[in-house]
């Protein structure tokens, strides 16, 4: 790498490759497109150069339905810009009064949440506001109401996630989207106070609202506990996982207190006061600049904490080196019986868009399958970073049919997404989920 990384976004091509946005001093403008690398297992940098125009530190970056990456926010950026294709340089970035009007004396709207929802707009969430941006003709086309009770973005630093998009076969042009948005602070200068050692306490509430509705609104909910600088993973069962992070103080260096270290899951398909359950907890503190991903055996992979200015091993929190696997409740051995395995030369790896394919698996469970206790899921990996996680993406895909094939083996009639509004082109990991319990990933790609 030859330009600072430190605090940029990323997303994946069509192709799969990783484009990286902005980052710090001369790599605040910059563009980094990762290549595969032909006959080996690392990836290299083949293409870096001067594209944007904002200053592109803790920015957002989202996939378009035309392919194209929108890049929102930053420092001093407010702002938004579409990645110009490779060897050209965008003229100007374009204003964007919304983050101005967000921005407050600890500048709690960097990192904003940003998903292209199913009717094309791009949800823009910073601070405690929310608008649509119609990204054809960049006009605000709705504003939303806000999300009383705090601030939600970095460095106050909540967590936020699209909920699983329900798709049904033979009806899939009009698909509701929601988005959650859980912690962060109450207090607008908490980061300032942070830095004269007063930690407030993180928030304990969650917002969500189904965006496509005509006047949407926001309906909350409690977390089992207080937490700031988490991260949310959408899980392959359409549950969401919330980790990591802290009970007081912001994000920064030196700036947080109390660990959470208590795991939560969310299941969004459950009335209000069931939804939260508390899992195992970790003993490593997980504080600023931690992550945490799905991986392709249903596990997620969580790493770093470091809440200092360099690697330092003597401090309250030390640079942390070790990396975790956590293994959700769908993984007890005891539902090993009902985890599917799809056949994955009996699947198709390539996808259109709008028609019936069929997914094969084999089961262990004795009781024949109900096409009821089945799903099937495609999900996109995320860039994860500073509690945000950009163009994650989990669809539940309308199923038609689920046939026996054999001992143990059935076929299942399910239809591909209907547009790239609802599924950017790219690469997808598709599982098979029985009674709750996915099957190991496979790598699909649709265009």
């Amino acid at each position: 790498l030859k330009t600072d990384t430190w605090c940029s976004s990323g997303g994946l091509t069509l192709e799969g490759n990783l484009v990286s946005t902005g980052g710090f001093q001369g790599g605040a403008n910059t563009v980094r497109y990762l290549d595969t690398c032909p006959g080996c297992t690392c990836l290299y940098v083949s293409k870096y150069f001067m594209c944007l125009c904002g200053e592109n530190r803790y920015a957002t970056q989202a996939q378009m339905p035309d392919g194209k990456m929108i890049v929102v926010g930053g420092r001093d950026a407010h702002s938004y810009e579409f990645i110009p294709p490779e060897g050209q340089h965008n003229a100007a970035p374009i204003k964007f009064d919304f983050l101005t009007q967000t921005t407050d004396k600890d500048e709690n709207n960097l990192y904003p949440f940003v998903y292209l929802s199913t009717d094309g707009n791009v949800f823009i969430f910073a601070n405690n506001r929310a608008v649509l941006l119609n990204p054809n003709t960049n006009q605000i086309v709705k504003e939303l109401p806000p999300l009383q009770g705090g601030h939600r973005n970095y460095p106050a630093s909540g967590q936020s996630v699209l909920l699983p998009l329900k798709l049904h076969s033979g009806n899939q042009g009009n698909v509701a989207a929601e988005v959650l948005i859980c912690g962060g602070s109450a207090h607008a200068d908490s980061y300032t106070k942070a830095a004269e050692n007063v930690f407030y306490a993180a928030l304990q509430d969650c917002g969500r609202m189904r965006i496509t509705d005509p006047n949407p609104v926001w309906k909350r909910d409690l977390m089992p506990s207080p937490r700031l600088m988490g991260d949310m993973s959408l899980l392959p069962s359409g549950e969401v996982l919330i980790l990591s992070g802290a009970k007081r103080g912001s994000s920064g260096w030196g700036f947080a207190r109390d660990p959470n270290f208590t795991p939560v899951l969310y299941n969004p398909r459950v009335k209000r006061g069931e939804r939260f359950r508390e899992l195992a907890p970790t003993t490593i503190p997980r504080m600023y600049h931690s992550t945490a991903t799905v991986l392709q055996d249903g596990r997620v992979l969580v790493a770093g904490s470091n809440t200092n200015n360099g690697y330092i091993y003597d401090a309250m929190f030390p640079t942390e080196l070790r990396a975790e696997k956590f293994s959700p409740p769908y993984l007890d051995p005891a539902l090993e019986k009902f985890k599917p395995q799809i056949d994955p030369a009996a699947t198709p790896e390539k996808l259109g868009f709008n028609q019936k394919i069929a997914v094969q698996f084999k089961v262990n469970q004795v009781e024949p399958v109900k096409q009821e206790n089945i799903r099937v899921t495609m999900y996109v990996p995320a860039f994860t970073t500073h509690s945000v996680s950009m163009n994650m993406r989990l669809l539940d895909l309308g199923l038609e049919a689920v046939k026996p094939n054999g001992p143990g083996v059935y076929s299942i009639d399910v239809w591909t997404p209907p547009n790239t509004t609802i599924a950017p082109t790219g690469y997808y990991l598709l599982f098979v989920v029985n009674q709750g319990v996915p099957s190991e990933g496979i790598w699909v790609q649709i265009k």
